[in-house]
């Protein structure tokens, strides 16, 4: 069950990686370098401010993953620039370098740094829980009260003309992450139908959900935990916690 999983997760980010590059090319083939002013019509801009806060949580999970901040950094441009197509390349990696042992827990390992204990961390005088609730709970409302003076300003989404290439490609870029922050949503979610609901609520408001989700998940912390404990499921925090990984 758990190596299916694996191949599954494997192909299926391949797939969505490939599925971006294609249409990266073919808009750019159609519609030139999206670098114009014509293009940035107030539907795009929230568009855009939705993308890139959605890329919040995976570049804060990329900086996390990797030891080295020269390659961290590196990563975090390169999934500023190129948006879904890093994403499925780093997770596509994660998942590549598991070994036979750990794939029978896929998930946990794939989210957790390797290096350090598989999430050892020493406490800090600052509370990274804290700091992230308030970052998360800033960029929620940011892109609230974008979405509202958007809607107030330019009406409604729904209309064919605003449905250019670039907004077009934009789109599937966004979603391609909403499904990477979904596979997480699965894995720390127990009920189905929870998990079901959370991600329906993903793809209908964007990163408003995406905030609102970790905000909750931060709340069930204490100020004293790693701020990595977030990315574990109930479960697996509490056999961290047991094993003595969180000191």
């Amino acid at each position: 069950m758990a190596n299916s999983l694996v191949i599954g997760l494997r192909v299926l980010f391949a797939a969505l990686g490939c599925a971006m590059t294609v249409t990266l090319v073919y808009t750019l083939s159609v519609d030139g370098l999206p670098f114009r002013k014509d293009l940035l019509t107030p539907w795009m801009v929230a568009t855009l401010i939705d993308f890139y806060i959605n890329v919040v949580p995976l570049a804060i999970w990329i900086s996390y993953k990797e030891s080295n901040w020269i390659i961290a950094t590196l990563w975090v441009i390169l999934l500023v620039c190129f948006g879904s197509i890093t994403t499925c390349a780093y997770i596509l990696l994660q998942f590549m370098k598991l070994s036979t042992a750990e794939s029978q827990d896929p998930m946990y390992y794939v989210l957790l740094r390797h290096s350090n204990g598989y999430g050892t961390e020493s406490k800090k005088k600052c509370s990274h829980v804290m700091i992230a609730r308030v970052t998360f709970i800033a960029l929620g409302l940011l892109m609230l009260g974008t979405l509202l003076y958007t809607l107030l300003t330019d009406g409604t989404p729904f209309r064919t003309e605003l449905l250019t290439p670039w907004m077009t490609a934009t789109l599937i870029d966004f979603y391609i992450n909403v499904v990477a922050l979904s596979v997480w949503v699965v894995y720390k979610e127990s009920s189905w139908t929870t998990a079901a609901l959370w991600i329906i609520f993903l793809i209908s408001f964007g990163s408003i959900t995406t905030c609102t989700y970790i905000v909750r998940q931060l709340f069930l912390l204490t100020s004293q935990d790693p701020l990595y404990v977030v990315l574990l499921r109930s479960g697996s925090r509490a056999e961290s916690r047991s094993d003595g990984a969180l000191i």
